[in-house]
């Protein structure tokens, strides 16, 4: 099967209309779907049911699909990591994504351990809203990422656990909230005066709700402090807090584990030996 087979059935699949396909491609409507009728005499299967307003997949479809984008995606992914090669003129380094604002102590001890290594490489550290490092770890962006269970999608990597640890609210200091000893979820989405913030989705949009559109946890933080907004976040970032804001314990809050993950197929000696530290540590 052919990248170029692959893409055209993903662009069907999504546009779920041969026309609008076609016209996203770049080309005409009969070539592509004699290579779509092509693809599905080779597999054996119909990939489609065509009806007058478009087309809908089949289960076969649906498997196709999903596996297709993991492999355009891999695809993607080498032709990113070898042009970054060619860039670095050989030298050796190692791209590492994590959101911005989180897992900021345990990122500082794992740079400064790996940096001490006799086999260490450059590493460059790429900071991202939430929910964007596992996509910048598929496509190439990235080569090791730092993510958080049970947010983050972790499948076809493989992952070291790091850290288990509870979650806290972080909210303004003098609300009367900030008395409490604990509270539980339900009780830390519902205080009028605080709605959660909305991160946004990895195309950009947000979901709805009353909270603050946000981007970064700075800016997140200083709405705190404001009395805007309340935030949940593992119970390790009390450390890094400043005055004007209080911490309550969450007592039914799932717990949050973070991982450090990699592309299973990865060859990277840099990738290995960032890895290793992480678990030494």
């Amino acid at each position: 099967m052919e990248t170029r087979e692959l893409r055209y059935f993903v662009a069907v699949a999504e546009e779920s209309h041969v026309g609008r396909a076609a016209r996203r491609l770049g080309m005409a409507q009969p070539p592509l779907s004699r290579a779509i009728a092509q693809l599905e005499r080779r597999l054996g299967a119909d990939l489609f049911v065509r009806g007058p307003r478009g087309v809908t997949l089949t289960s076969a479809g649906e498997t196709l699909l999903r596996e297709g984008r993991v492999a355009l995606a891999a695809v993607e992914a080498a032709e990113r990591r070898t042009r970054r090669t060619v860039e670095a003129a050989g030298r050796a380094s190692v791209v590492l994504t994590a959101k911005a604002g989180a897992s900021s102590e345990l990122m500082a001890k794992l740079l400064d351990a790996f940096a001490a290594e006799p086999d260490a490489v450059d590493v460059e550290v790429v900071l991202s809203p939430p929910g964007h490092q596992a996509p910048m770890l598929r496509d190439g962006r990235a080569d090791v990422a730092i993510l958080h269970l049970p947010f983050d999608d972790v499948s076809g990597f493989d992952v070291d656990r790091l850290v288990v640890e509870d979650q806290v609210l972080i909210l303004p200091a003098g609300h009367p909230a900030s008395a409490r000893e604990s509270m539980t979820v339900g009780e830390a989405t519902s205080i009028p005066d605080l709605p959660l913030p909305r991160w946004p989705h990895v195309d950009g949009s947000y979901p709805d709700g009353p909270g603050p559109e946000l981007r970064d946890l700075t800016q997140v933080l200083q709405l705190v402090r404001l009395g805007r907004t309340a935030l949940v976040l593992p119970e390790s970032a009390r450390a890094g807090l400043r005055d004007g804001l209080a911490v309550v314990p969450l007592t039914d809050a799932p717990q949050v584990t973070t991982v450090i993950a990699w592309p299973p197929h990865s060859t990277s000696t840099g990738v290995a030996g960032l890895v290793r530290t992480a678990a030494r540590l």
